[in-house]
């Protein structure tokens, strides 16, 4: 009866430890649906490290990128629901890819869990230091002498720099031609090399603005920068309204415990709090942003309601 009764009390221990209590038991991955070098990337190796060390267990980031996120996004949302796959992601693949996409794999918005808030990520408006565009109104100008003429990059078709830039036409009743690339380092690169002309950037160029390499013209956010405050907002500058501002942040497939959303989210903002790490991602150009999971989903359908309205207006589609 003593060896029935001890291993009863052991079963019962067993049923009422939660999955919070023992998670994470071993390594963590977190999914990056976007190649090296870009703003999801950086991010997800900055607040990776800061999970690593509070939860004692590695948290490997691996990069899987292609079809604006989708890859990577389906990826998680297909994985076990134990906390033990997350997503780090811009917010563009849950809120835009389904305007832009006649079908998708998977729904993001059903099959995927907002987890916690990283950074605001505001893009920044930069061209060539030898461009002629001094400023942002000569930068208007030379579209306007020479539609159709003038070209810019994006992480993608579809992306929040790629819907940026269609406001930016839209607004200033400009034309250039849409060159999209695998990611946002790809795109930085051959503005570097004078392949393209302008670009709305994530923050990984603020080292060549610093270098006197690029010069940012404006930044497409409802505030002034506090990496680069000397540029203006394009509101500033006469775009009223113009907000292209975008939220990275954790996922987790749907059905993960709540518990384990709430521990994620709650060592996230701990993190985020940190003078460290708010210096680290300020860094890179952008701005912490502690949310709560209820925070950060209605963040994600206000941004799928403005961007809808573009994207629709601008005939845009993942096969442009």
């Amino acid at each position: 009866m003593r060896a029935i009764a001890i291993a009863l009390f052991f079963l019962a221990c067993m049923i009422s430890t939660s999955p919070a209590q023992t998670w994470p038991a071993h390594p963590v991955r977190l999914v990056v649906n976007f190649p090296p070098g870009g703003a999801a990337d950086l991010l997800a190796r900055l607040i990776g490290q800061s999970l690593s060390e509070a939860f004692g267990q590695p948290v490997v980031v691996e990069n899987k990128g292609g079809a604006n996120g989708n890859i990577g996004g389906e990826m998680v949302a297909r994985s076990a629901p134990d906390g033990y796959t997350l997503l780090m992601s811009s917010g563009g693949m849950v809120a835009i890819n389904p305007h832009l996409y006649a079908t998708m794999s998977f729904d993001p918005a059903k099959d995927l869990a907002p987890v916690a808030s990283v950074a605001r990520v505001p893009f920044y408006l930069v061209v060539r230091t030898e461009s002629p565009a001094k400023d942002f109104q000569a930068f208007v100008a030379d579209l306007k002498a020479n539609p159709g003429k003038r070209n810019f990059g994006s992480p993608g078709i579809g992306s929040s720099p790629h819907l940026a830039a269609e406001l930016l036409k839209k607004m200033t009743g400009t034309d250039a031609v849409h060159v999209p690339y695998r990611g946002a380092a790809p795109a930085l690169n051959d503005l570097l090399a004078g392949q393209i002309d302008f670009l709305f950037d994530p923050g990984i160029a603020l080292e060549h603005v610093k270098a006197g390499k690029l010069r940012a013209l404006a930044i497409g956010s409802p505030q002034r920068s506090p990496q680069l405050a000397d540029v203006p907002t394009l509101e500033e500058l006469g775009l009223t309204g113009f907000d292209a501002d975008a939220v990275f942040g954790i996922y987790a497939p749907a059905g993960t415990p709540p518990e384990i959303i709430t521990r994620l989210n709650t060592e996230v903002n701990r993190a985020l709090s940190t003078a460290a790490l708010k210096e680290r991602i300020m860094t890179v150009g952008n701005v912490p942003a502690a949310m709560s999971p209820d925070q950060f989903g209605e963040r994600a359908r206000e941004d799928s309601r403005r961007f809808g309205v573009i994207i629709r207006e601008r005939g845009i589609t993942a096969s442009n």
